[in-house]
């Protein structure tokens, strides 16, 4: 992912290219769906009970999405979605794991066969190797704008689902400036940063007096979208009393203002996203089947930057441009030694990630090692913003309005390399240096759980959701 508000490619469709898979198919071998089986053209197949699987089990031992199953060269790859009772090939109980042809999996009191077909299938992608804000031109990347190609045109409720940072809002991007929404508004709400309580007031506004503070009539999300694309990031953080008033709007494209009885209808295309599997969320009870059905009609899985390590020079490159670097540290940041190291690293926070490790390098004039940091260990940075001591009250403020400003580590700023470069890139440069190190290590003293970790830093939650964001880390 780019810039998210550069403007779409509209250049017109040229020939695609072709990916070739394996076929394999799935049958029901015993128990209440015996004798069902599945014989798709394309590479992965969900298992479950509920109606929105490619294969349905009408078994109550199976779980509503069960397992999902995709080709993988010779064999298929078997990834269970946090079933009730578990995916079994034998005597071992599967996770993620891939199995041969005609192996067979126990989900509840059912059993299913897989089958490798002789035949194959053909996978299109596109040719081309930018589209709206993506940049890209390896086969995963090209198999997605393949597939953007096709959606964008429509008005289908699109879920996208992938990691932190891979490019989930680049392709909302991509979708509203390839429709023919693309000159009415792209409006986005992000559900994993708007305080609980206020969120249903986000989405479908309120009228004066609807609650404490609602001094005035305030216009939501739907009704400012009209026309256009709503987009509704980190789905996944939805308040469950929150669903199903968003599924009766996703339904008749119809809300009520908080405090009205007055129905509105809203011209809108809703695109969903999150980086997690909603799938499991249904099995664990904490998101509707129904509501998951309603927004997964169309699924758009973009790949993780690690999938597709041979789009990193193009990326580099492109960072590079946009950040405007010098003739000869772009030289530097463009080298063969420099692109292979960048290539080898994990990127758990992917585009994202990559494109704040360019900036630092700009930053201090140097190609850094991915996972460089450049203060010295957490215990020496105590005095930041972050750390835990001073009153709640007055450091939150502090770092709201540090924020807005940029941001401010008095502690670190004396070791950023003065005299180098200009004052404020090396407090910028340290301050993003010192949040990363910090924030991993809080999630992971916190076993990622950003409630506890909003709790142990001192902060707003909402506060810590967008510094995580920011480092690419959610």
């Amino acid at each position: 992912m780019t810039d998210p508000h550069s403007p779409a490619v509209t250049a017109p469709l040229r020939p695609s290219l072709l990916r070739v898979i394996r076929r394999f198919s799935l049958h029901v071998v015993s128990g209440p769906s015996a004798a069902r089986s599945w014989q798709g053209g394309s590479e992965r197949c969900t298992v479950g009970s509920h109606p929105g699987n490619e294969l349905v089990v009408d078994d109550p031992t199976v779980s509503r999405f069960h397992c999902e199953l995709v080709v993988a060269g010779d064999r298929v790859r078997v990834r269970d979605l946090g079933s009730r009772n578990g995916t079994v090939l034998g005597e071992a109980w599967l996770t993620d794991a891939t199995v041969a042809d005609r192996a067979t999996l126990i989900l509840g009191n059912s059993a299913i066969r897989v089958a490798i077909e002789p035949t194959v299938t053909e996978v299109a992608q596109s040719s081309r190797t930018q589209f709206g804000p993506l940049l890209g031109s390896s086969a995963p990347m090209r198999e997605l704008f393949s597939q953007l190609e096709r959606i964008a045109p429509t008005d289908a409720t699109v879920l996208i689902e992938g990691e932190t940072g891979s490019g989930k809002e680049g392709v909302v991007c991509a979708i509203h400036g390839a429709s023919e929404r693309q000159d009415g508004p792209l409006i986005v709400v992000d559900c994993s940063a708007v305080p609980a309580n206020l969120i249903e007031s986000e989405l479908f506004g309120h009228e004066p007096g609807a609650f404490t503070g609602a001094t005035a009539r305030r216009i939501g999300a739907f009704e400012a979208a009209h026309g256009g694309t709503l987009f509704l990031d980190e789905l996944g953080e939805l308040p469950a009393e929150l669903q199903p008033k968003l599924l009766r709007a996703l339904e008749s494209r119809e809300i009520r203002r908080v405090g009205s009885h007055s129905p509105i209808k809203c011209d809108v295309r809703i695109v969903a996203a999150t980086n997690r599997d909603l799938r499991r969320e249904v099995n664990r009870g904490a998101f509707r089947a129904d509501l998951y059905y309603r927004l997964a009609v169309v699924r758009v899985l973009v790949p993780p930057l690690r999938a597709r390590p041979t789009d990193i020079p193009l990326l580099v490159e492109h960072f590079l441009r946009q950040l405007g670097a010098r003739a000869e540290l772009r030289a530097e940041l463009s080298s063969p030694q420099f692109l292979a190291a960048l290539a080898g690293a994990p990127w758990q926070g992917n585009v994202r990630e990559l494109r704040n490790h360019v900036e630092q390098c700009l930053v201090f004039g140097e190609a850094r090692s991915p996972g460089t940091d450049s203060l010295a260990p957490l215990e020496q940075a105590a005095s930041s913003p972050l750390a835990p001591g001073a009153e709640r009250d007055e450091r939150t403020e502090r770092n709201e309005r540090d924020e807005r400003s940029g941001g401010a580590a008095p502690a670190a700023s004396e070791q950023a390399p003065a005299g180098l470069l200009p004052y404020e890139h090396a407090r910028r440069a340290a301050l993003v240096a010192f949040e990363s190190t910090y924030l991993r290590q809080l999630l992971a003293s916190c076993h990622d759980n950003v409630a506890h970790a909003a709790r142990e830093a001192g902060v707003n939650r909402a506060y810590l959701h967008r510094l995580l964001r920011r480092h690419g880390l959610r």
